[in-house]
């Protein structure tokens, strides 16, 4: 047995984020992330960071321990691993043709209206069974690992009826016991209005079926969903159903994290606030009033910036955002509409098309994404006593995980101190 899981020594820069035992950072503290120079850590035998320190103090205070694994830094730097704060990644098929459908002018609802976008993948998935389903998820995973991903919120979604929406949560349950990236699973039944139902027979549906079979399923351990979610939209569910799900939802002990104001404005940030909402999701067409509602609860801005750039949208306003101290957090929408599992490339698309620094958006898509999911007391940052999660790059600077968006230079992924993935 050894003394500790692992030692990581001589870094350029560990990017700890915060050491002041912060769950977020909100306005200029967002630019202001804490880096450890030259420096060194430890790692107990649970995965737990239990020190980083100046490189000659650790090799002094460690200098008679044993190790499991030794990683000599030396002109590396190290940041936490990515948390991505909104993904779809349980479905059947694929919408490549609906790409040449958007290439050539049409909007996301055409498309809806077409039969397309969540309609069309409903009809794959509800066909899949569980094991291809979960076989399907776990290659998503292992890709999202690879760019740097160790943890992540999973909907479901694209069942839109009991059986399917409990079987894709049984699949995110599944995973998350087998997978090495943590999954914090939301239910998403109101995603899309089913085909030969009203707003208010699919709400009813939701409150009177799905949801007691959700209780029922959670209380046998069968599914784990830590969250709901409803897509708040005009002609989709709209502002008092959506209401009346999300209230619902609360009332089971599930977080409200919902898709607000991403085509149209419909009050979400003041929903938000109402409702107590931990996080909603887009916020593309948030107003002034609701930016300031969701700054006082305080409800977590989770932005996604491949979803404004494949559907040509007008991006979220994620620079008013952090100067009212709104904590926002970044996702990468990974689904078949926006098929993206890389969270360097949308940090750099946060920066490039919303015009967040570079601090701002590494700290969106750690610390404060993880805070959106209710983790950042165990995750997010490189703090004593958090599970070490992080990410070994092969550059002395830290920004060239931005920087270099399409071939990130990650030598390892660590997680809970163990090495899943080590490029030479």
């Amino acid at each position: 047995m050894f003394d500790y899981r692992l030692k990581i020594k001589n870094a350029s820069q560990i990017v700890v984020i915060t050491s002041n035992k912060k769950p977020y950072l909100i306005g200029k503290d967002m630019s202001n992330i804490e880096i450890v120079e030259n420096s060194s850590m430890i790692v107990d035998n649970q995965g737990k960071i239990i020190e980083i320190n100046k490189n000659e103090i650790i090799e002094e205070k460690y200098s008679n321990s044993t190790f499991e694994r030794v990683i000599d830094c030396t002109g590396k730097s190290i940041i936490p691993g990515f948390v991505d704060g909104h993904t779809h990644p349980v479905f059947s098929g694929d919408r490549v043709h609906e790409f040449a459908m958007k290439l050539a002018g049409a909007t996301y609802l055409d498309v809806h209206k077409a039969g397309g976008g969540i309609q069309f993948t409903v009809q794959h998935t509800r066909q899949s069974t569980e094991k291809e389903l979960l076989d399907l998820l776990l290659a998503r995973l292992d890709r999202m690992l690879k760019h740097g991903t160790t943890t992540i919120e999973a909907k479901s979604g694209y069942g839109l009826e009991t059986e399917t929406e409990m079987k894709m949560l049984k699949v995110l349950h599944q995973a998350n016991k087998t997978h090495p990236i943590d999954i914090v699973s939301t239910y998403l039944g109101a995603h899309s209005i089913p085909k030969g139902l009203t707003a208010q027979e699919a709400t009813d549906d939701i409150i009177n079926n799905q949801l007691p079979e959700l209780k029922r399923l959670k209380e046998l351990n069968e599914i784990s969903p830590s969250n709901i979610d409803v897509f708040l939209e005009k002609g989709i569910y709209e502002q008092e159903h959506s209401k009346q799900i999300l209230n619902e939802g609360k009332k089971l002990g599930l977080n409200i994290n919902f898709h607000g104001d991403e085509l149209t404005y419909q009050r979400s940030g003041e929903i938000g606030e109402e409702l107590q909402a931990l996080a909603i999701s887009h916020l593309e067409k948030v107003s002034e009033e609701g930016m300031i509602a969701m700054s006082k609860t305080p409800t977590f801005a989770v932005l996604l910036p491949t979803t404004a750039y494949i559907l040509r949208l007008e991006v979220p306003p994620a620079r008013r955002m952090i100067e009212l101290n709104v904590p926002v957090a970044l996702g990468s929408d990974f689904n078949p509409n926006a098929h993206c599992m890389s969270m360097p490339f949308v940090m750099n698309l946060a920066c490039v098309l919303m015009k967040m620094n570079m601090s701002e958006a590494l700290v969106a898509a750690t610390l404060n994404s993880a805070a959106s999911l209710g983790l950042s007391k165990s995750h997010g940052s490189l703090e004593v006593g958090k599970y070490a999660d992080m990410l070994i790059i092969n550059n002395q600077k830290w920004e060239h995980i931005i920087y270099e968006l399409i071939d990130p230079p990650i030598q390892y992924v660590i997680k809970n101190g163990n090495i899943l993935i080590e490029n030479k």
